[in-house]
């Protein structure tokens, strides 16, 4: 069983000031710290996952702006792995599923944001694949979000999303709880 931390889109636009401010991001990007520093003390494969807009529209994750840049809370060091994405699904036209199956790779530890968005679609194409997930809840962040006309708590997005996944596509944990499993 091999195991690789998984970070996604922990990046500068998520938060304050950035062009998709998320509730709880500074938080998030704190707990994932954590898991990185363990994941470096131990000399395991770390992979940073980094947005870059394509859309001519797009709002956020324009290329060669700050907020595009992965947050200095979990900033790669040279020799880890970064993959730039242009979908939610992280392994949608990107080179992830062949580097990970490169380095026999069997688990991922999973953090990140958007829940609702990438986290999502990332963990259920990784369960897909036929990847063991851990997902660190409290190191995801996530938004209000809109639906007819009504607004859906960031918190309730982020459990329903939580809870959603846990059982079958991933086991859904704390930072705490895992740091202390492994």
């Amino acid at each position: 069983m091999e195991t690789a931390l998984i970070i996604i889109d922990i990046q500068n636009d998520y938060f304050d000031n950035g062009n998709m401010p998320l509730i709880n991001a500074e938080n998030a990007s704190l707990n994932a710290k954590k898991i990185l520093e363990r994941f470096r003390s131990e000399f395991s494969l770390i992979v940073h996952i980094q947005h870059v807009a394509i859309r001519s529209d797009a709002t956020f994750f324009i290329p060669e702006t700050k907020g595009c840049e992965i947050h200095e809370n979990v900033k790669p060091f040279d020799l880890e792995e970064i993959i730039i994405k242009h979908y939610p699904n992280s392994f949608r036209e990107t080179d992830l599923l062949d580097y990970l199956k490169s380095r026999d790779i069997t688990d991922l530890v999973i953090c990140g944001m958007m829940t609702h968005m990438c986290i999502d679609a990332t963990t259920r194409a990784a369960k897909d694949f036929g990847f063991n997930c851990t997902l660190i809840g409290d190191a995801c962040a996530t938004k209000d979000l809109q639906i007819n006309g009504q607004t859906i708590k960031s918190e309730d997005v982020q459990n329903g999303f939580l809870a959603a996944l846990n059982y079958f596509y991933a086991k859904v944990t704390t930072t705490e709880e895992f740091l202390k499993e492994i």
